[in-house]
């Protein structure tokens, strides 16, 4: 039985990155003897422990072959008889099929080192083709690390795309790649090595579609959506953003991509359009539902949010309200943030000025300074349809206050 230091781990610790989670290969042992040593079994598709004392994975070496379609369509094998370097192989990318040893000697049988000291992604064996969820893992190291694509590993990938097997991606997986990918420094590579192979196509065909869609130049100096989009993402990744953040910035002008070619560049209406294509991508893909609802109001309200300096009190406070401001003010805080990420998402904007959240956050302030439980209690319990009188004095007091706010600005 001899144990090995693997993948991420090894990794990092030669890219001089910090180590967040340490796994380990067993090399000659069996699921009986691990058990018996004191390791928790927790493997549901194969023999993986937990250290009796540190918790950390052990995963007995393994090999696999590929019997049906997906990133499950696999056979396991494991046994005493299985070597490290077949376990390595099956890894995906050679910065990734590295091991080091109890004595802390490097093993790097696919030359991972090599490739990422010269910050090149290049697939450990042929066995890269059997699982499509590698490229949308190689497409989130690109975005990660900024790493270029080795020509016959993206070769590899078309070839995954046109036999069908990202079709087979189950869409839990794909968020979870996404998700990962989205959080990571620069996101727009992640997405561009994906259109690159065709996979954005087929995962996302709602922001594949995007590029090639003109904007008017006067207010998109980019005048490609994809592009606009993927600038906003990076600029929300570049100011730390949460993940829903991030997702909403990703999706908040789908609209544009349902334009008709006819009113080009212009794109009339399409928050509003834009709502059923974002409602589509987060059905497929089992977004969570605190992405989806930001990602919602995001696509629905930034244009109203970019103009809100031209909005009437009344218009400010059905806006507040549609956005449900007063009862989720941290989830309004994060629609402003996908609205400052739309605006620098533009070549050029850096040195602008984006006030329109701050001047929304005021408005919120003064139209809270009503009381809504003193509003109830003056309705009388007698009044016909009292909810609907409560509610429509209370929306009144708030445009009155907006409105006294107003003539201060």
């Amino acid at each position: 039985m001899k144990i090995y230091l693997v993948g991420g781990s090894v990794r990092d610790t030669l890219s001089g990155l910090p180590v967040k989670d340490r796994d380990y290969v067993v090399v000659g042992s069996t699921p009986e003897e691990m058990v018996r040593l004191g390791y928790r079994p927790v493997g549901k598709d194969f023999p993986v422990f937990l250290h009796p004392d540190t918790h950390e994975e052990y995963a007995l070496a393994r090999t696999e072959r590929k019997v049906s379609r997906g990133y499950k369509g696999f056979e396991i094998h494991t046994s005493p008889t299985v070597t490290l370097e077949e376990d390595l192989a099956r890894r995906d990318l050679t910065i990734n099929a590295m091991a080091r040893d109890e004595s802390g000697m490097l093993i790097d049988p696919f030359g991972g080192k090599a490739d990422l000291e010269a910050g090149i992604l290049r697939h450990a064996s042929p066995a890269f083709t059997e699982d499509p969820v590698r490229i949308l893992r190689t497409a989130r190291f690109a975005a990660r690390f900024g790493f270029r694509i080795a020509p016959e590993t993206s070769e590899l990938m078309k070839q995954i795309v046109s036999d069908g097997e990202v079709d087979a991606l189950i869409p839990e997986r794909v968020w979870q790649e996404l998700a990962s990918g989205l959080m990571e420094h620069t996101p727009s590579r992640m997405f561009g090595v994906l259109r690159e192979c065709g996979a954005l196509a087929r995962i996302l065909p709602e922001i594949d579609c995007l590029f090639g869609v003109p904007q008017p130049v006067q207010h998109h100096p980019e005048t490609d959506t994809g592009i606009h989009t993927l600038l906003v993402v990076d600029y929300a990744a570049s100011q730390h953003f949460s993940l829903p953040v991030r997702f909403a910035a990703l999706v908040h002008d789908l609209g544009k991509g349902t334009t008709p070619p006819a009113a080009w560049p212009y794109h009339p209406d399409h928050e509003a359009r834009g709502v059923a294509s974002v409602k589509d991508v987060c059905t497929r893909i089992r977004v969570p539902v605190e992405c989806r609802d930001l990602a919602l109001l995001a696509a629905r309200f930034h244009g109203a949010i970019h103009n809100i300096r031209q909005a009437s009190a009344e218009s400010i406070a059905s806006l507040l309200q549609a956005v449900d401001a007063w009862r989720k003010p941290d989830r309004f805080h994060a629609l402003l943030q996908v609205c400052l990420c739309d605006f620098y998402g533009r070549p050029g904007y850096v040195d602008k000025i984006y006030s329109q959240g701050d001047y929304f956050r005021a408005a919120l302030i003064a139209a809270s300074h009503p009381d809504p439980g003193s509003i109830a209690a003056s309705i009388a319990e007698s009044t016909p349809d009292r909810s609907s009188a409560i509610r429509a004095h209370i929306h009144q007091a708030r445009v009155d206050a907006i409105q006294d706010w107003l003539k201060h600005q």
